[in-house]
């Protein structure tokens, strides 16, 4: 069988396909990564101009068998640093689809002006040695957590000290510069191999906030002195599915459990909404996080290794 690769376009008759197509072999291979249709045309669609982002899939009559999320991290201060992140449905490997994938995606981050290219790749030994076979030098890893909402028990909801109080997302739905603010200074102190800097709250605005997987209502944003000082950024699919996105507390306020605070009130709001399965993901480095998570009841339920190579 032959296997073509191309890039995902605006829109077309088959755009509908490929979306799909595209969700459900990040599912089969990432099941903590929520993904949807909508969301794979949201990304495409509200991508910052300076990312270069293109989404690549790999198909064999008809059939979407893998796909590639590809760009520039525009973010970052530093600058030629790309990302190609793979990916093969479990039931379709051995027919070149990652090669082939990976190829077109390093051609076309050295066109854009790329020198390094980060991937992230699963943590099992077929995945391991494919990334060694191209080159790829491993980095730092992250997990994936599990926790099951519909039968496990969430930590109960306690009252917020004074001059703290839960609110949710919605609250600055039109409005959330004070959450960009937050989120800015989170990211940055998140441990990474690319630094981030946001510094674009329109555009944040736009791909982060009005995110279609986002909802504001499960999101919690904990203020101090009305003021935000902790978040937990809540996504779902609608199909049972939640997924912190992001949970972070300003550095004036750490060491004071404001994220764990934020973090189980978005599950129990999760929870009251119909959500049987929570994800997250941590970088293995990042031990005050999993060690929320695991007084939460999170388990590990994946691993993937960041890998790095440098073109040319």
């Amino acid at each position: 069988m032959t296997v073509i690769v191309r890039a995902l376009e605006h829109d077309g008759p088959t755009a509908a396909a490929d979306d799909a197509g595209f969700a459900a072999v990040r599912r089969a291979c990432v099941p903590a990564m929520l993904a949807t249709s909508a969301s794979v045309a949201f990304d495409r669609a509200h991508a910052h101009p300076d990312s270069g982002y293109r989404q690549l899939i790999a198909e064999t009559d008809g059939e979407v068998i893998g796909t590639a999320q590809v760009g520039i991290a525009y973010d970052s201060p530093e600058p030629g640093q790309g990302f190609a992140n793979v990916y093969v449905h479990p039931e379709r490997l051995g027919r070149g689809a990652g090669t082939l994938l990976l190829r077109t995606a390093e051609e076309y981050l050295a066109d854009a002006g790329a020198r390094d290219v980060y991937s992230w790749v699963l943590d099992e030994p077929a995945n391991l040695a494919f990334a060694a076979r191209h080159g790829y030098r491993a980095r730092r890893s992250a997990h994936f957590l599990r926790l099951d909402l519909a039968h496990g028990t969430l930590p109960p909801r306690r009252e917020p000290p004074a001059g703290v109080e839960l609110v949710a997302g919605s609250v600055f739905a039109d409005d959330a510069r004070p959450l960009f603010a937050l989120d800015a200074e989170t990211v940055a102190d998140e441990p990474s191999d690319v630094a981030a800097e946001f510094s674009d709250y329109e555009h944040w605005f736009a791909e982060t906030w009005r995110h279609p997987l986002v909802s504001q209502e499960l999101t919690t944003v904990v203020l101090v002195d009305g003021s935000p000082a902790a978040f937990s950024l809540a996504r779902s699919d609608g199909a049972g599915r939640y997924a912190s996105n992001m949970t972070g507390t300003a550095r004036a306020h750490r060491g004071r459990g404001l994220a764990k605070l934020a973090k189980n009130d978005s599950l129990h709001r999760a929870r009251a909404a119909g959500c049987t399965e929570a994800f997250t993901g941590n970088d293995a480095g990042n031990e005050p996080m999993l060690a929320i998570n695991a007084w939460f009841g999170y388990e590990i339920c994946g691993t993937e290794v960041r890998h790095v190579r440098t073109l040319g």
